[in-house]
């Protein structure tokens, strides 16, 4: 029984490595894409700052916190309910919604638009598959009966 636990424990953290290391060059990817193609990812805040170039130390930087705290949200609650996959899966759904927000607020040409929505499309695309599935490794808490 350990052995197994064991293995499929290691199973559950190569699917977060997996989900985590998938994310930022796939959108490392988009972008080089996108730059090779002339889209300049220059957005301007519209609040007085000026307007920033969103360049690959950026896109990879953000993309790999949130993957990260992608990772940890699930791992937590894999601790918390035995629901996890489907909480994990709603939350990540409601993240990705409210990251197209700033993408519609600031001023930046439509392929720039459309090439930073893609990229929040790609990240939910690696992660939600590795990160929204059971995960055998954590066993199935009993319902209290009461």
């Amino acid at each position: 029984m350990t052995t197994s636990l064991t293995h499929s424990a290691s199973r559950g953290l190569r699917l977060h490595a997996y989900a985590v290391g998938g994310a930022v060059p796939a959108t490392a990817l988009l972008w080089a894409a996108a730059h090779s193609l002339g889209v300049e990812l220059r957005v301007d805040p519209g609040d007085g700052r000026p307007s920033q170039v969103v360049g690959l130390p950026l896109i990879a930087g953000v993309t790999l916190v949130v993957a990260l705290l992608a990772s940890a949200t699930r791992a937590v609650l894999d601790q918390l309910t035995n629901r996890a996959p489907a909480i994990w899966t709603g939350l990540a759904v409601i993240v990705l919604l409210v990251s197209f927000v700033p993408v519609l607020y600031v001023e930046a040409s439509s392929s720039a638009r459309v090439t930073l929505a893609l990229m929040h499309l790609v990240v939910a695309a690696v992660l939600v598959p590795f990160l929204g599935r059971r995960n055998r490794a954590v066993p199935h808490r009993e319902r209290l009966e009461t």
